[in-house]
C-alpha cells in the first residue's frame, strides 16, 4: 500500500468515526426515545445530497474529570450548510448521543462560525437543538460559548431569518439562543424548555410539577408563547420547516421567493357574501375570509394555539408571499388584549424586517377591558402593537370587514399610521364605539324620561347606527379608499399589491427606536 493510500484509507476511518456519533448504543438509545439523530434530521431537512458539513474532526480541549481520555470528532454538533427547495441555508444540529449534545467551548466555536457564515453570505440560519446544556467539565468556559452564540444572535436578528427547532431538552441559559430567533419549533413528547427544571422548582417553590407541565410543547405553545409552532413529530416538524423556508426571503435585502400559481388573480369567491352574520353581535371564523381570499392551501398560521383572537399567518397573493394579522371574531369577540399585541407586534417586525408585505383583516371591537388587563399593561402591550404597525415601512394592505370601533380602528393599520391601501366591505362599522353603548352615553337623559325608554333607545341606536356604524364617514374623508363587493377582496389586493411594488418609504434616521417592551 503506498503512502497516500494509506493516507486517504486513514480519511475515510476518520469520517466513518466522525459520522458514528456516540456509538451505535447510544444512537439505539436515541431512537427509543422517539428521537432521530442529529444526521438523521439533517436528511430530513436538506435537500438530497446537498449537505456540505464543516469541521468534523474539532474536538474538546477540556481537562479533568477523566473528560481527556474522551475525544469524540465533532464534539456534540453537526454543522454546516445544504439547500432547501435549492435555497442556501446554514444548519447546527446538536447530537444527543456525545455528552448528551452539552455545550463545550469547541461546541460553541463551531456554532459560532456556521452562524458567522450565515451572515457573511446572507442565507438563513437553522438550528436542531437537543442538549442537556452547558458542560460541566468545563465550567466557565461553556457558559462563555453560550454568550458568543447569543451575541451573534442579536446582531443576526433582522439580517438573515433565524430558526431554531427544540428537538430535545432545553434548560438554563441554552433557552435564550430560541427565544432570540425569529421561529421556534417544539415537539410533543420530546421538547422541553425551562431556565430551572423541575427539581429546582421543587426546591426553591415547593411546586411539584412535571416536565410537560413546566415546560413542554403545548405549554409553551399555548400558555407562554415561546413556541410559534408544534407538531406531533420529528419528521412532520422539520418539513414544517422546509414549509415556512418557502415563504421567507434569504436576507433582509433580497425579496422573498416567487411561487407560481395557478389561483387565478380575477378569481372573485361569492361566499364571502355570507360570511358575516346579520346579528353584529354574532361571531364568525376569520379563517373562511382568509382562505377565499388568499392564494389556495397558501395559508400559514403562527402561534395558532396562542391568543386565538388574533391571527398571525404567511400566505400568498398571486404567487407572493405576504404576511397576515387579522381578528378573530370567533374568539373573544376578536378584541385586542395583552398577549394577543404582543404576538401581532412581533409577526409585523419581523416582516417588516424582510420585507414582506402586510395584510391586514378588521374586526376589532375595542381592547379588553378589566383590572387583569390594565394591571397587567395592556397600554404598554397594545403600545407594542401600535409601535409596530407606526414603524413598519413594507407595503401595508387593510381590508375592514366589520367592526373597527375606537383605539383599536387606530392601531390596526389605520389609513393614519401610514397605511398604503385601506379598503372596507359595505358591513364595516368603523366608529368611536358600538351603537349601543354610544346611544347609553349621548342620550341617557332623554332616554331616561321618554315614556317608553326602550323605545326611546331602540330608535335612538337605529339613528345612530345608520349615521355612523358605517363606512361612509370614514370614506367621505379619505379615510378608506374604497368600499368594496366583498367577492372583490382578492383581485384588488394582488392589484394594490403590484402597484406597491416599488413602494419607497423610510423613518428618520436613528440607531434604533424605543418600543415600548
Amino acid at each position: 500500500m503506498t503512502d497516500s493510500q494509506a493516507r486517504l484509507n486513514d480519511l475515510h476511518r476518520r469520517q466513518a468515526l466522525s459520522e458514528e456519533g456516540g456509538g451505535a448504543a447510544r444512537v439505539a438509545q436515541q431512537h427509543r426515545k422517539g428521537k432521530l439523530t442529529a444526521r438523521e434530521r439533517l436528511d430530513l431537512l436538506l435537500d438530497q445530497g446537498t449537505f456540505v458539513e464543516l469541521d468534523r474532526f474539532v474536538t474538546h480541549r477540556a481537562i479533568g474529570f477523566g473528560i481527556e481520555d474522551q475525544q469524540p470528532p465533532g464534539d456534540g454538533v453537526v454543522t454546516g450548510w445544504g439547500r432547501i427547495d435549492g435555497r442556501l441555508v446554514y444548519v447546527f444540529a446538536q447530537d444527543f448521543t456525545v455528552f448528551g449534545g452539552s455545550l463545550s467551548e469547541t461546541h460553541a466555536a463551531k456554532i459560532c462560525k456556521v452562524m458567522d457564515l450565515a451572515v457573511r453570505n446572507g442565507a438563513p440560519m437553522i438550528g436542531l437543538n437537543d442538549s442537556g446544556g452547558a458542560r460541566i467539565q468545563e465550567g466557565v468556559a461553556s457558559l462563555g460559548g453560550y454568550a458568543d452564540i447569543f451575541l451573534r444572535n442579536t446582531l443576526a436578528s433582522g439580517v438573515i431569518p433565524q430558526i431554531s427547532a427544540i428537538l430535545g431538552p432545553c434548560a438554563g441559559g441554552a433557552v435564550y439562543s430560541p427565544a432570540i430567533t425569529d421561529f421556534v419549533f417544539m415537539v410533543r413528547g420530546v421538547s422541553y424548555m425551562f431556565v430551572t427544571g423541575p427539581s429546582v422548582v421543587k426546591t426553591v417553590t415547593h411546586e411539584d410539577v412535571s416536565f410537560d407541565d413546566l415546560g413542554g410543547a403545548d405549554v409553551h405553545a399555548e400558555v407562554s408563547g415561546v413556541a410559534h409552532f408544534v407538531h406531533p413529530s420529528e419528521p412532520e416538524c422539520i418539513e414544517a420547516i422546509r414549509r415556512l423556508v418557502g415563504y421567507l426571503p434569504s436576507n433582509n435585502l433580497d425579496d422573498a421567493p416567487l411561487h407560481p400559481s395557478d389561483d387565478p388573480a380575477d378569481r372573485r369567491d361569492a361566499a364571502l357574501l355570507d360570511v358575516i352574520p346579520e346579528l353584529a353581535a354574532k361571531p364568525y371564523d376569520m379563517h373562511d375570509v382568509l382562505r377565499s381570499v388568499f392564494d389556495r392551501d397558501s395559508l400559514m398560521e403562527v402561534m395558532p394555539a396562542y391568543a386565538g383572537n388574533i391571527i398571525t399567518a404567511f400566505a400568498r397573493l398571486g404567487g407572493r408571499p405576504i404576511g397576515v394579522v387579522a381578528n378573530q371574531p370567533a374568539v373573544l369577540a376578536g378584541v385586542l388584549d395583552i398577549a394577543a399585541s404582543g404576538k401581532a407586534a412581533r409577526f409585523i417586525r419581523f416582516c417588516d424586517a424582510f420585507n414582506i408585505p402586510l395584510v391586514t383583516f378588521v374586526d376589532v371591537p375595542g381592547f379588553l377591558p378589566g383590572v387583569a388587563q390594565e394591571h397587567g399593561g395592556i397600554i404598554r402591550h397594545g403600545a407594542k402593537l401600535l409601535y409596530a404597525y407606526c414603524e413598519a415601512t413594507v407595503p401595508k394592505l387593510t381590508v375592514i370587514t366589520r367592526k373597527a370601533y375606537g383605539g383599536a380602528y387606530d392601531v390596526m393599520s389605520s389609513k393614519h399610521i401610514r397605511g398604503d391601501v385601506n379598503l372596507a366591505w359595505p358591513t364595516a362599522e368603523i366608529a368611536v364605539m358600538g351603537p349601543k353603548g354610544a346611544v347609553e352615553i349621548l342620550h341617557r337623559e332623554a332616554i331616561a324620561s321618554a315614556p317608553d325608554p326602550a323605545a326611546e333607545a331602540a330608535a335612538r341606536t337605529a339613528e345612530y347606527t345608520a349615521t355612523f356604524a358605517t363606512p361612509w364617514q370614514a370614506a367621505a374623508r379619505g379615510y378608506i379608499d374604497d368600499v368594496i363587493d366583498p367577492r372583490d377582496t382578492r383581485p384588488r389586493l394582488i392589484d394594490a399589491l403590484q402597484t406597491l411594488g416599488s413602494k419607497r418609504d423610510q423613518n428618520p434616521p436613528r440607531k434604533h427606536g424605543c418600543i415600548p417592551l
